[in-house]
């Protein structure tokens, strides 16, 4: 494998981000009071949250104020006499704690590790997502986080990516690949940065982005023959 740099988005890629978002929001609106129609309000709120996250990758929004107005404006919308800074904190908290691996995330890990350095990329919140990792029981095997908040800048930007390229030992650009699930994210990202990318779509999603992955894959046991087979497949040098 000529890979010595493996970057990974953790959300919906090592980390199954959905099933933990669905838990800590319901432990959110029970803590405020509310018993009843959570699961339709739950899925208003991920509306919003996606289209507050894509403010937020496009430069429009920020964090802190992501952080509230998707409460905000869920609880406006739905008539609910809630407090949406108090639904923050109490979300954020939940989620630390709620994490649920993407099957084979650990196993993944393990081998890579044993081969190279790994990195975790993440435009999530930086406390927060390295309290998850811990909970995750990931952590021994990732030499550095690298997120967002800390750089000043989210993927797709190619300044994030060189930011956490920077985190790790010296290698060349065509010795780093990023594994991750979002196109308009990781891949491309990837693809402006100069980088090999390995596009995780376990729902077998159409491509019809810009983005072009190196490979692709719907499990993540087939990461590593997957790399392999870039190594197998680079032109001859010389």
């Amino acid at each position: 494998m000529k890979h010595r740099l493996f970057l990974f988005d953790l959300d919906d890629t090592l980390l199954d981000f959905k099933a933990s978002e669905k838990l800590s929001f319901a432990r959110t609106i029970g803590a405020l009071g509310l018993r009843d129609g959570i699961d339709s309000l739950f899925l208003q709120y991920q509306a919003i949250n996606v289209a507050l996250w894509r403010g937020f990758e496009a430069g429009t929004v920020s964090k802190e104020f992501l952080k509230v107005e998707r409460f905000r404006k869920t609880f406006h919308e739905n008539g609910l006499d809630l407090d949406p800074q108090a639904a923050s904190v109490l979300y954020l908290e939940s989620l630390a704690d709620a994490v649920v691996l993407v099957e084979g995330a650990a196993a993944l890990c393990e081998t890579l590790a044993g081969i190279g350095e790994l990195g975790i990329i993440t435009n999530g919140v930086d406390q927060i997502q390295r309290r998850r990792i811990a909970s995750s029981g990931l952590g021994p095997c990732i030499s550095f986080i690298a997120t967002s908040e800390a750089c000043g800048f989210a993927k797709p930007d190619s300044r994030f990516f060189a930011y956490s390229a920077a985190m790790a030992k010296a290698c060349a650009k065509e010795e780093v690949v990023i594994v991750g699930d979002r196109l308009d994210a990781d891949i491309l990202g990837a693809n402006r940065f100069g980088i090999d990318s390995c596009w995780f779509n376990p729902g077998q999603a159409v491509n019809d982005s810009a983005a072009i992955p190196s490979c692709e894959v719907a499990r993540l046991r087939d990461v590593v023959p997957s790399l392999a087979g870039l190594a197998l497949a680079a032109p001859a040098q010389g």
